[in-house]
């Protein structure tokens, strides 16, 4: 399984913000869609990630109303493109210590895979693996030993 399978279950909800929001206002946005993070963008980059780490980090330091969401955003966040595979992402956030991960084909934003995405993709990758191993061990062949010797038992009742 790779990002762009869970993206694709997903879909493209994507809720950004620039550099000059005022940090209420991107918590607000937050709250409103039930999201953990915005991608800053600027000029159509991508300059930063906002998480509730920093919103709640910020809003315990001084004058959280006059913060601006460049003040206090992730530069240069950890990212990942449609092709890497759910082992190495998983990898990359355990290693960043990051819950939120943005996806990117070169410049181009395709969407943010959070830790939770993550949770869901395993667990119906196992879901389904666990199904085939069942279907598997339900329609196992006989050898030939097993099938003559219940031939044999049937014969003789």
């Amino acid at each position: 399984m790779q990002v762009s399978d869970i993206l694709r279950v997903k879909g493209s909800a994507l809720f950004t913000v620039s550099p000059d929001t005022p940090l209420l206002l991107a918590a607000q946005t937050m709250a409103q869609n039930d999201v953990g993070s915005l991608v800053v963008m600027q000029s159509g980059m991508l300059a930063g990630m906002l998480t509730f780490r920093e919103v709640i980090a910020a809003l315990a330091g001084t004058a959280p109303a006059q913060t601006r969401v460049g003040d206090v955003m992730q530069r240069n966040p950890v990212h990942c493109t449609p092709l890497t595979s759910l082992d190495e992402l998983r990898r990359l956030m355990l290693d960043s210590r990051t819950r939120y991960i943005p996806v990117m084909e070169d410049t181009t934003l395709l969407g943010v895979i959070s830790f939770h995405d993550v949770a869901r993709a395993v667990v119906q990758e196992q879901d389904f693996e666990n199904r085939m191993l069942k279907a598997y061990i339900r329609d196992w062949p006989q050898d030939d030993a097993q099938t003559a010797a219940n031939q044999s038992l049937s014969h003789r009742i």
